[in-house]
Protein backbone atom coordinates (compact mmCIF):
# COMPACT_ATOMS: atom_id res chain seq x y z
CA UNK A 1 0.00 0.00 0.00
CA UNK A 2 0.77 3.65 -0.31
CA UNK A 3 1.92 5.70 2.53
CA UNK A 4 1.08 8.72 1.41
CA UNK A 5 -2.31 10.32 1.72
CA UNK A 6 -4.14 11.65 -1.41
CA UNK A 7 -5.00 15.07 -2.49
CA UNK A 8 -7.81 16.75 -1.52
CA UNK A 9 -9.22 16.59 -4.87
CA UNK A 10 -8.71 13.20 -5.37
CA UNK A 11 -10.33 12.46 -1.75
CA UNK A 12 -13.13 14.52 -2.64
CA UNK A 13 -13.58 12.52 -6.31
CA UNK A 14 -13.30 9.59 -3.99
CA UNK A 15 -15.94 10.64 -1.50
CA UNK A 16 -18.43 11.66 -4.80
CA UNK A 17 -18.19 8.21 -5.99
CA UNK A 18 -19.22 6.86 -2.61
CA UNK A 19 -21.68 9.13 -2.14
CA UNK A 20 -20.10 11.39 1.01
CA UNK A 21 -20.04 14.93 1.26
CA UNK A 22 -17.12 16.61 -0.11
CA UNK A 23 -14.58 18.09 2.16
CA UNK A 24 -13.62 22.01 1.24
CA UNK A 25 -12.03 23.06 4.57
CA UNK A 26 -8.58 24.49 4.29
CA UNK A 27 -6.74 22.33 7.09
CA UNK A 28 -3.92 19.82 5.77
CA UNK A 29 -2.95 16.52 6.53
CA UNK A 30 0.05 16.38 8.29
CA UNK A 31 2.68 13.81 8.56
CA UNK A 32 2.24 12.25 12.58
CA UNK A 33 5.72 12.90 14.25
CA UNK A 34 6.81 11.13 17.31
CA UNK A 35 6.58 13.11 20.83
CA UNK A 36 10.80 12.18 20.99
CA UNK A 37 10.88 14.82 17.97
CA UNK A 38 8.84 17.06 19.03
CA UNK A 39 10.40 17.26 22.94
CA UNK A 40 13.67 17.87 20.90
CA UNK A 41 12.85 20.22 18.93
CA UNK A 42 11.21 22.25 21.95
CA UNK A 43 14.13 21.88 24.21
CA UNK A 44 16.53 23.41 21.17
CA UNK A 45 14.21 26.20 20.30
CA UNK A 46 14.23 27.46 24.10
CA UNK A 47 17.49 26.75 25.03
CA UNK A 48 15.97 24.68 28.02
CA UNK A 49 19.15 23.34 30.21
CA UNK A 50 21.34 26.30 28.78
CA UNK A 51 22.55 29.50 30.44
CA UNK A 52 20.73 32.90 28.15
CA UNK A 53 22.92 35.39 27.99
CA UNK A 54 21.13 37.53 30.46
CA UNK A 55 22.07 35.08 33.36
CA UNK A 56 25.32 34.74 31.97
CA UNK A 57 26.06 38.70 32.40
CA UNK A 58 24.30 38.74 35.43
CA UNK A 59 26.54 35.96 37.11
CA UNK A 60 29.65 37.56 35.70
CA UNK A 61 28.51 41.61 36.86
CA UNK A 62 30.90 41.95 39.49
CA UNK A 63 34.12 41.24 36.79
CA UNK A 64 32.18 43.62 33.81
CA UNK A 65 31.81 46.63 36.49
CA UNK A 66 33.93 46.48 39.24
CA UNK A 67 32.97 45.51 42.83
CA UNK A 68 31.68 49.35 43.70
CA UNK A 69 29.70 49.25 40.95
CA UNK A 70 27.96 46.40 40.83
CA UNK A 71 25.52 48.11 44.03
CA UNK A 72 24.50 51.01 41.57
CA UNK A 73 24.30 49.66 38.11
CA UNK A 74 22.30 46.37 37.25
CA UNK A 75 21.78 44.81 33.79
CA UNK A 76 18.08 44.91 33.33
CA UNK A 77 17.68 43.00 29.79
CA UNK A 78 18.86 42.43 26.24
CA UNK A 79 16.91 43.86 23.39
CA UNK A 80 16.20 43.12 19.83
CA UNK A 81 19.95 40.09 21.00
CA UNK A 82 22.42 42.36 20.18
CA UNK A 83 21.67 45.66 23.00
CA UNK A 84 21.93 45.48 26.69
CA UNK A 85 20.18 47.57 28.74
CA UNK A 86 21.40 48.60 32.36
CA UNK A 87 19.27 50.27 35.27
CA UNK A 88 21.50 52.95 36.89
CA UNK A 89 20.48 54.78 40.48
CA UNK A 90 23.71 56.75 40.92
CA UNK A 91 24.61 59.39 38.66
CA UNK A 92 27.96 59.56 38.98
CA UNK A 93 28.33 55.53 38.46
CA UNK A 94 26.33 56.59 34.89
CA UNK A 95 28.68 58.86 33.97
CA UNK A 96 31.70 56.08 34.39
CA UNK A 97 30.11 53.69 32.47
CA UNK A 98 29.25 56.14 30.07
CA UNK A 99 32.99 56.90 29.78
CA UNK A 100 34.05 53.22 29.75
CA UNK A 101 31.47 51.50 27.38
CA UNK A 102 33.14 50.04 24.62
CA UNK A 103 35.73 48.49 27.57
CA UNK A 104 32.68 46.98 29.14
CA UNK A 105 31.28 45.98 25.33
CA UNK A 106 34.52 44.13 25.09
CA UNK A 107 34.07 42.45 28.81
CA UNK A 108 30.67 41.46 27.85
CA UNK A 109 31.16 40.08 24.52
CA UNK A 110 34.13 37.86 25.79
CA UNK A 111 31.74 35.86 28.20
CA UNK A 112 30.76 32.27 26.34
CA UNK A 113 27.10 33.33 24.23
CA UNK A 114 27.16 36.75 24.56
CA UNK A 115 29.21 37.66 21.53
CA UNK A 116 26.13 39.53 19.91
CA UNK A 117 26.15 42.21 22.53
CA UNK A 118 26.79 45.18 20.01
CA UNK A 119 25.33 48.41 22.47
CA UNK A 120 24.64 49.15 26.27
CA UNK A 121 22.18 51.66 26.68
CA UNK A 122 22.21 53.44 30.33
CA UNK A 123 18.89 54.29 31.75
CA UNK A 124 18.08 56.20 35.32
CA UNK A 125 16.53 53.52 37.96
Amino acid sequence: MNDKPFTRQIENLIANLRGFPEDHGRSRIRPIRSIDDLVEKILVRHRVGKSSPEETIRDCWASIVGETNQQFAHPARIEEGRCLVVMINDPVVRQELQFNKKLLIQRIRALAGCGGIREIILRSG
